[in-house]
């Protein structure tokens, strides 16, 4: 009984530290940066897709063309309050999987000149896309410019 008291009290500590140890890898801004990144990914996703059409890697179609812009569209156009609190940066060792860099908290203002040009170019583009292949390329450059703009000044190098 004693033996069994025993293995049943070490197994209780183990399984105690192990969600002491799970709780611990949950850094406080996991979810807004989850949130941001599933934000990118569509941002991505859609751009890959108009990408491939512009660079004639991809059959050009119309109404794909129209609908992946229109959901980079969409997308730009999120509410984004929720996903950039202060400490989510690269900088904060509990954020390992963000590669936000600090500047973007300290020059507030230029991020959102660089998010309404986002905005400003993918609704062209949204405008655009389904008008032929033409118009598609004609309208991807500015949202490319947008795209590394924010890149070049805000985001951390892949490691």
């Amino acid at each position: 009984m004693l033996k069994k008291l025993l293995v049943l009290s070490t197994a209780s500590a183990l399984l105690a530290l192990g969600f002491i140890a799970t709780a611990a890898d949950k850094g406080p801004h996991d979810d807004a940066i989850k949130g941001r990144q599933a934000m990118f990914q569509t941002y991505s996703f859609n751009m890959g897709v108009l990408g491939a059409m512009a660079k004639e890697k991809m059959d050009y179609d119309a109404d794909l063309a129209s609908e992946s812009a229109a959901n980079l569209l969409a997308a730009a156009n999120f509410g984004q309050s929720a996903m950039w609190p202060a400490g989510s940066d690269n900088s904060n060792p509990a954020n390992a999987r963000t590669r936000a860099l600090p500047e973007i908290w300290s020059t507030y203002p230029a991020v959102v000149e660089k998010a309404d040009a986002l905005k400003t170019a993918a609704a062209v583009l949204a405008e655009q896309a389904g008008g032929g292949l033409g118009a598609l390329q004609g309208a991807m450059g500015d949202v490319g410019k947008s795209c590394k703009g924010c890149h070049d000044d805000f985001r951390a190098e892949k490691k």
